[in-house]
């Protein structure tokens, strides 16, 4: 269950972190904290292992991007438990791990796909991201456009999540039961 309202509809922040090919999820905590779920130690250990001052320096907008195959491994929800209270607002990715994208999409995550992101964007480079187009834009100039989210993704996005949605769609209300 998503506790995270949806993102806006353009996304306005910087690039937070870039990360390459395969990466793992579960490195943004540490193997070793993959069980916790306590949102203020979750924030203490993000990104420690790349950059100590990342949670400080982060802020509501940004995004994370990587190459192909990001979110590789199990797919463990701390890490963006971690990455979503330190700010991060979306994931732009090559392409993203099959059980990643499941489970962070259904958490409400907006995880886009743009072919040569990883190489056409660099650290801290203020960005617009229109999700819902998957199109990017750079300060530095960049326009790229990836492959948008279809209909029930989007809707799972706007909701907050599956949970939420579900909930919506399965409501007296929207079902015509009310008093």
């Amino acid at each position: 269950m998503s506790a995270y309202p949806p993102p806006p509809d353009i996304i306005d922040g910087r690039v937070a972190w870039i990360f390459g090919d395969d990466f793992d999820i579960d490195l943004v905590v540490g193997v070793s904290n993959i069980k916790s779920y306590d949102p203020d130690h979750l924030r203490s250990v993000c990104m420690q292992a790349y950059d100590p001052t990342f949670v400080d320096r982060v802020g509501p907008g940004d995004i994370i991007v990587g190459g192909r195959n990001f979110g590789y491994g199990h797919p463990h929800y701390p890490p963006m438990v971690a990455l979503r209270n330190a700010g991060i607002t979306a994931i732009v990715a090559e392409s993203f791990s099959p059980g990643f994208w499941r489970g962070e999409t259904f958490n409400g995550m907006p995880l886009i796909t743009i072919p040569g992101v990883s190489s056409a964007v660099t650290l801290n480079e203020p960005i617009s991201l229109d999700w819902r187009e998957a199109r990017l834009r750079s300060a530095g100039g960049t326009d790229l456009v990836g492959h948008p989210p279809n209909p029930r993704t989007v809707a799972i996005i706007e909701a907050g999540g599956s949970y939420e949605l579900l909930l919506a769609e399965h409501s007296p209300a929207q079902q015509g039961l009310t008093q």
